[in-house]
C-alpha cells in the first residue's frame, strides 16, 4: 500500500504510527471503578496503555447532569478503526452503558481520539476526532499525557491546542486527585 496512514488486511490495521488516542469518561455510579473497569477491558486489545491524569469536568451539551471523570489513554492496536469502534461499543455497554438522550448522563463514554496518521470521515467514525480540539475535557488531559502529539490535521500539538482553548472550553475544568494506576490484570 502506498499511502501508509491505514490499511487493512485480514482485519488487522497497518500504520507507520499506530498509536491510538481514546477519550474516556463517565458521570454516573462509581465513576473512578467504571474508568478502571473500561481500561482493564481494552488492554485486551490495546498494548502499553498509559493513561492521563483524571479531570473533573462540567457536562457538555446537555448540561443539566452530574460532573464527568474524563482521562485520555494511548496505546497501540492492531485492530483496524472499524474494528476498534465496534470493540468500543462493546465495551461501553459491558461497562454498563445504556442508550440515553443525545450528550446525556452515562456510566462510560469512550471515544477514538486519534489512530496514528489515520484521516478517516465516515458516517460513524471520523479519525481525527472531528471536535476534539474544541473541547477542553479531551485536549487539556491529551497535553498532560502527550504534549508534543501533533494533530494530522492542523498540524499543532496538543499542547498548543489546550494553551490556546478558549476560556468556556476550559471553565471548571479541575485535575483532581484520583489516580488510575494501570498494570495489566488490575
Amino acid at each position: 500500500m502506498d499511502d501508509d496512514r491505514r490499511g487493512s488486511f485480514g482485519g488487522t490495521w497497518m500504520s507507520g504510527d499506530n498509536a491510538v488516542f481514546l477519550g474516556i469518561g463517565g458521570n454516573l455510579g462509581d465513576r473512578v471503578a467504571h474508568l478502571r473497569h473500561a481500561l482493564w477491558l481494552l488492554a485486551r486489545d490495546c498494548e502499553d496503555l498509559t493513561v492521563s491524569p483524571v479531570y473533573e469536568t462540567p457536562p457538555w451539551g446537555d448540561t443539566d447532569q452530574p460532573m464527568f471523570l474524563n482521562l485520555v489513554a494511548r496505546g497501540k492496536t492492531g485492530l483496524s478503526p472499524q474494528l476498534l469502534l465496534a470493540r468500543v461499543k462493546t465495551i461501553e455497554f459491558e461497562v454498563g452503558r445504556r442508550p440515553t438522550r443525545r450528550w446525556g448522563p452515562r456510566v462510560i463514554d469512550i471515544d477514538i481520539l486519534a489512530m496514528g496518521r489515520t484521516i478517516e470521515n465516515g458516517p460513524d467514525l471520523s479519525i481525527p476526532h472531528s471536535r476534539m480540539h474544541e473541547r477542553g475535557f479531551v485536549m487539556i488531559p491529551l497535553a498532560d499525557l502527550e504534549p508534543d502529539w501533533v494533530h494530522p490535521l492542523l498540524g499543532t500539538s496538543a499542547a498548543s491546542i489546550a494553551s490556546s482553548l478558549p476560556d468556556d472550553a476550559r471553565l471548571g475544568i479541575k485535575r483532581t486527585p484520583f489516580e488510575i494506576v494501570w498494570e495489566v490484570g488490575r
